[in-house]
């Protein structure tokens, strides 16, 4: 093997880590400020919440837990919004709708994301530790090398943030899609499952059922369809 045809391999491994792996590196850093921006966004909703709330009913509570560097919670009453950021950055599918638009097309390296996904659960979940509780993923933020953004979601907020933003993500933004998301949590109900879904039960069960351990509970269980957008809100596409 030559010694030049070597040589066009090292400079094409240089090449590429120069351009894709420093791209990375890039979208991760930005993934990680924009994930601690969210981090102070929801601390500061919850403080400020909690003043106006404490003359009103100090049942109702928020509560912000910052969990590690990849998690946090925000308790929103009944219910917690679980915020997650991935380590990994990812690339869509050639076939996705942004290889169709001019900010893709001028420079792929641009589709390159960062996720931030955003769960509810109930917060019965986790006070009682029913591990076997559901919780539904209600948004992914997407957060390129240059800090712009998009959403995919089925929260109203969707249709603002589809594509990506001409913008940097910035304290304003998040404080918009964080409101948008409490409103959601809030709006989204817990469903009683049908009757013929629960009307038999073992005895082994209902002794785990005492203990709250293995009941099952979600939002919209027993319920995978229906005129409510929210009923069929699970989707396994829409998991990552």
């Amino acid at each position: 093997m030559s010694n030049n045809h070597q040589e066009n391999q090292k400079q094409t491994i240089l090449k590429m880590l120069t351009e894709k792996s420093v791209m990375k590196q890039d979208v991760f850093s930005n993934t990680i400020d924009t994930f601690n921006a969210i981090k102070d966004c929801i601390k500061l909703k919850a403080d400020d919440l909690n003043n106006e709330l404490k003359d009103i009913d100090n049942r109702v509570q928020i509560q912000f837990k910052d969990t590690n560097a990849q998690a946090a919670q925000l308790k929103v009453a009944g219910d917690v919004l679980e915020f997650y950021m991935h380590t990994n950055v990812f690339e869509f599918d050639k076939s996705h709708p942004m290889f169709k638009t001019g900010y893709i097309k001028n420079n792929e390296l641009n589709s390159y994301c960062g996720i931030i996904n955003i769960y509810n659960f109930l917060s019965d979940s986790f006070k009682y530790n029913r591990l076997n509780d559901l919780g539904y993923l209600i948004a992914r933020i997407f957060i390129n090398r240059e800090k712009k953004f998009f959403i995919e979601t089925r929260t109203q907020i969707g249709y603002k943030y589809a594509n990506f933003s001409t913008e940097p993500i910035n304290s304003e933004i998040i404080s918009d899609i964080i409101n948008e998301f409490i409103i959601f949590s809030i709006s989204f109900d817990l469903f009683t499952p049908p009757f013929d879904a629960v009307k038999q039960v073992s005895v082994l069960e209902i002794q785990e059922k005492a203990s709250s351990s293995a009941l099952r509970t979600g939002k919209r269980l027993g319920y995978s369809s229906g005129s409510n957008n929210s009923s069929s809100f699970i989707n396994d596409d829409f998991n990552l």
